[in-house]
């Protein structure tokens, strides 16, 4: 009788071990699957004078900037982009790059862009869509 008790109770331990790895592995990829957070700057940024900037998950950015509020032709940019810390580096497939600090308050994106060598561009743009 003492033998089965023992039986039974290590089968019981053993469930239990293999029940308490089982929780605590669940409860370690819902935390790690919680840490994630996609880029906030994700999707289309615009605002109410047409310039627009577009953020691909994929590393890549398309921006369409009016390079002055009387100008009525807009550029076109496309590239690369990637961030360190609070600035926004665009590598543009013409070769050039933009550097620029950013930030994000509530939905509002605001930056500053090089139209050219000697100008730039206050951008306040507004998330539209993800």
């Amino acid at each position: 009788m003492r033998n089965i008790f023992l039986i039974c109770n290590y089968d019981f331990m053993g469930l239990l071990r293999k029940g308490m790895i089982a929780v605590l592995a669940a409860v370690a990829a819902v935390f790690l699957s919680a840490c994630y957070e996609p880029s906030p700057l994700y999707g289309k940024w615009a605002d109410n004078y047409g310039n627009q900037i577009t953020f691909i998950s994929d590393g890549t950015f398309v921006a369409k900037i009016f390079t002055s509020d009387a100008d009525e032709s807009a550029v076109v940019y496309q590239g690369d982009y990637s961030v360190i810390d609070n600035v926004l580096v665009f590598s543009v497939s013409d070769g050039n790059s933009i550097n620029t600090e950013w930030d994000i308050r509530g939905s509002m994106l605001y930056l500053e862009w090089a139209v050219s060598e000697n100008r730039t561009k206050q951008l306040t743009l507004y998330h539209v869509s993800k």
